[in-house]
């Protein structure tokens, strides 16, 4: 296989067009073509209104050596190589006994990913999850957007399929990935429904509507190949024997019934969401090893789709084109990060909250990102230094005081503030106008309220948030104007918490696999699904399968 670095095509070529750059790039004949693959597209916008697209083409021809000894030969070679496809090997399995199957908490995609690979490989999981199935789930958060009834236990924090299910299914990761797993998360999507383009383009989304029926089809993957799911179901406490450091079993209940089962473990993938505030509260008081970790609160923004596809794309751009996207940071003076985190072109502020009298945003986006705002998190980094007192648990503390002041301040919708009003709150004064854009409303799910955002944050960050903004201004004229739309608060942005584990990925409590998101080692979809593969590596290379036993 050949493969073409680099070959750059107006962003309005078509298919043909690129078939004959592959041609003449090679310098063959269209009969020496058997196929090509797009490895990557990306946008290249830096020169507007010339905008490409930019490509690496895997291609198979008739005599790869002679094509490349020809192109050698006339110095033409400089962006084609030949290439091996690299591909994911689950590894070889180990020759240990487990006596009963493994038990995975938390159908996030660390948890959902784990629980794959081992159905596959014949180890029959028990997946646990307290939410409901995601089918269930839609109906309830549906209705807690509508009338504002919150289920605790089933919402866009919890159940099937993590917080990420309602969020716009963005795969980007920054993650290192020698073992090509990132490529498989992303194959395995397709094969149960997301669209093929996510194998390519630079940055991959599903959307949260095609999301929530890969979910499920992945379930009933998992089910067939010998795999258990339980909804509503929680974990209550773990036994562990205390003299030996190993985890002995785990106390499930049925949230319906209330109903309590004793279930006896040798390995336990312990992958909660980075919501799970009660059972990090249980696992404390378990002793099991964890500490506070750096994160990040703010607010979401929202500005008019068309604004940031000018300021992308140019003002002449082909309406062919996605809605765009955009990722701005800052360092700050006061020596904090800011940033935007989660953009959702095209989508939805959504009122993401998981407890009573306690309210947080996020951002969705369906697979069209057809609304008719943008929308992204600006977050100010946050250290334990900051808000803990030592406490492992202090982050979670600092996360539910801004989420009640939040709730308070929208009667328990969803706070919304103009920037200028906010700016001249926080900072008493009248900012002097940038660029004025003509009036527009939120796109939300749940309701909303115009009030005020003062207090919500502490006043360091509050100010922090104000600089950053002032700052983003300058990258992209008009992000910090007169009536974009401020609402609170972003506070979920990762876990406050992380399980410790050792390089075997392992808790010092031997049998106790923490993973995932909630358990601090992964940011996202993709690198919480990689992370729940390595503990099913984990698994396979310690332990005979139930299939081989």
């Amino acid at each position: 296989m050949l493969r073409i670095n680099q070959l750059k095509l107006k962003v309005t070529h078509s298919e043909e067009e690129l078939k004959d750059k592959i041609l003449k790039t090679l310098r063959i004949s269209e009969s020496d073509l058997k196929e090509y693959f797009i490895q990557k597209q990306s946008l290249d916008a830096r020169n507007k209104p010339d905008l490409i697209y930019v490509y690496t083409i895997d291609v198979a021809v008739t005599d790869e050596k002679a094509v490349l000894k020809k192109l050698q030969k006339k110095k033409q070679d400089k962006n084609i190589e030949l290439c091996t496809e690299k591909t994911y090997v689950f590894p070889e399995m180990g020759t240990g006994e487990l006596l009963h199957r493994p038990v995975i908490v938390g159908c996030g995609p660390a948890g959902l990913f784990c629980a794959y690979f081992l159905s596959e490989y014949g180890y029959r999981p028990i997946l646990i999850e307290q939410g409901a199935s995601v089918e269930e789930r839609q109906m309830d958060v549906e209705k807690f957007w509508e009338t504002g009834i919150l289920n605790p236990d089933s919402n866009v924090q919890f159940g099937e399929g993590g917080a990420g299910t309602f969020s716009d299914g963005k795969l980007n990761t920054l993650v290192k990935d020698p073992g090509n797993r990132i490529h498989k998360v992303l194959e395995i999507f397709v094969e149960h429904g997301a669209p093929e383009n996510i194998l390519y383009v630079n940055k991959p989304h599903i959307g949260t509507d095609i999301l929530c029926n890969v979910i499920r089809n992945m379930r009933c993957k998992i089910l067939k190949n010998g795999g258990e799911v339980h909804f509503h179901t929680k974990m209550e406490r773990l036994v562990i024997d205390q003299n030996e450091q190993i985890l002995k079993g785990v106390i499930l209940r049925d949230l319906n019934s209330g109903e309590e089962l004793a279930i006896d473990v040798d390995a336990l993938i312990l992958a909660p969401g980075h919501s799970a505030r009660d059972t990090f509260r249980m696992l404390y008081e378990n002793k099991i090893p964890m500490e506070a970790k750096s994160f990040a609160v703010g607010f979401r923004t929202e500005h008019p789709q068309e604004m940031i596809n000018q300021s992308q794309y140019g003002r002449e751009y082909p309406d062919i084109l996605p809605s765009a996207a955009y990722k701005i940071t800052a360092k700050l003076p006061n020596g904090r990060g800011v940033y935007s985190f989660c953009m959702c072109p095209g989508g939805y502020v959504v009122n993401a909250s998981s407890e009573e009298d306690h309210l947080a945003v996020n951002g969705m986006s369906y697979h069209a990102r057809d609304s008719k705002n943008a929308n992204s998190a600006i977050i100010i980094t946050i250290s334990p230094e900051d808000y803990g007192d030592g406490h492992p648990l202090s982050g979670i503390a600092f996360q539910r005081k801004m989420e009640r002041k939040a709730f308070e301040a929208g009667k328990g919708k969803i706070p919304v503030q103009r920037y200028k009003d906010y700016y001249r709150e926080v900072m008493d004064q009248k900012r002097e106008e940038f660029m004025h854009l003509e009036e527009f409303e939120p796109c939300m799910k749940g309701k909303y309220t115009f009030t005020s955002l003062k207090y919500i944050l502490p006043k360091e960050l509050e100010e922090s948030l104000i600089m950053g903004m002032e700052e983003f201004n300058k990258k992209i004229p008009g992000f910090a104007s007169d009536n974009v739309i401020l609402s609170a608060i972003e506070s979920r942005t990762s876990s406050p918490v992380r399980i410790i584990r050792g390089e075997a990925m392992e808790s010092v409590i031997k049998g106790l696999y923490p993973c995932g998101e909630g358990a601090g080692y992964a940011g996202g979809i993709t690198s919480a699904a990689v992370d729940g593969m390595k503990i099913a590596e984990i698994i396979r290379k310690k332990y005979r399968s139930f299939d081989k036993a």
